[in-house]
């Protein structure tokens, strides 16, 4: 068996065509979707994403706002521009680009953007809603991860999944995500013994670890599907997930590449969260 090579490029682009009529139907209405990144410092990586965030946005005709700050910027005053955001009626989404400098609290920034327009899907009660599987603005990787899934046509209920990482970022959300669609979760993480015990049993493998190449053929049951989250840069400078790909696409149904795989998405669910934002604040 060759395994199917997911490609996270292509089904985001399939999303977004789709994105881009709704936000042309909608402006027909009179509503145009905003979104504004807040920027603090100079990270190049963070740069490099908010640019990602940009071009997106300009794709499907949402209206994009950039807010670049001095990584001298004290919290008090980001909480300030956060909340004359969540007072402006033409921003719809508000997504302050993480890391921030270490003098500035990621939970205060958080727990001060608006539930509404936390197209970021980190706010507090955004989670509890996702916890207790209410509708509500769903963490973008999370949600890119469900749509790869579905998108091979794979039948999640019913089928065994296995997570391995316990981030609230990813690992945690991604298995009440999968819960929500009728499948058995089962979590691992750096302290589980006996890994490929739970790995081989799994129909779904989602692998959001952030170590290089940690998991190999032997880990994974004939015709899985793998979604590997992972990006990591090695010595030779080259971006690698957390599968070794080589092997795993040999093992696999289905498998994302890194890189090209699950970061596609990523964007292109904030996308959606922001037309999805817009919609509920204008009650259309």
């Amino acid at each position: 068996m060759t395994a199917t090579i997911l490609q996270g490029k292509e089904v985001a682009k399939s999303i977004r065509e789709e994105l881009a009529v709704e936000v042309a139907e909608l402006k027909k209405q009179g509503l145009v979707p905003g979104l504004t990144v807040v920027l603090v410092g100079d990270d190049p990586a963070s740069h490099s994403y908010v640019r990602g965030k940009s071009k997106g946005c300009e794709e499907v005709g949402i209206r994009s706002e950039l807010i670049l700050k001095e990584a001298s910027t004290t919290e008090e005053e980001l909480l300030g521009i956060i909340r004359d955001l969540n007072e402006n009626p033409n921003v719809h989404g508000i997504l302050v680009q993480l890391p921030l400098p270490a003098h500035i609290s990621e939970k205060a920034v958080i727990a001060a953007i608006h539930p509404e327009k936390d197209v970021d899907g980190f706010h507090p009660i955004n989670v509890g809603n996702m916890v207790l599987g209410n509708e509500t603005l769903l963490p973008c990787t999370p949600h890119g991860v469900i749509e790869l899934i579905k998108r091979t046509g794979t039948e999640i209920s019913g089928k065994h999944a296995v997570v391995i990482g316990r981030s609230n970022i990813v690992g945690k959300p991604v298995s009440l995500l999968l819960q929500q669609e009728n499948a058995t979760v089962t979590m691992c993480h750096s302290r589980t013994q006996n890994l490929e015990e739970f790995t081989t049993k799994a129909d779904i493998l989602v692998v959001a670890t952030g170590r290089a190449h940690m998991i190999g053929k032997e880990h994974v049951k004939p015709g899985a599907v793998v979604i590997d989250v992972g990006v990591n840069r090695i010595d030779s400078g080259k971006l690698v997930g957390d599968v070794k790909f080589d092997e795993v696409q040999e093992i696999a149904s289905f498998l994302t590449p890194v890189p090209g795989g699950v970061g596609p998405m990523t964007i292109t669910m904030l996308l959606k969260n922001t037309v999805v934002a817009a919609r509920k604040q204008a009650q259309l």
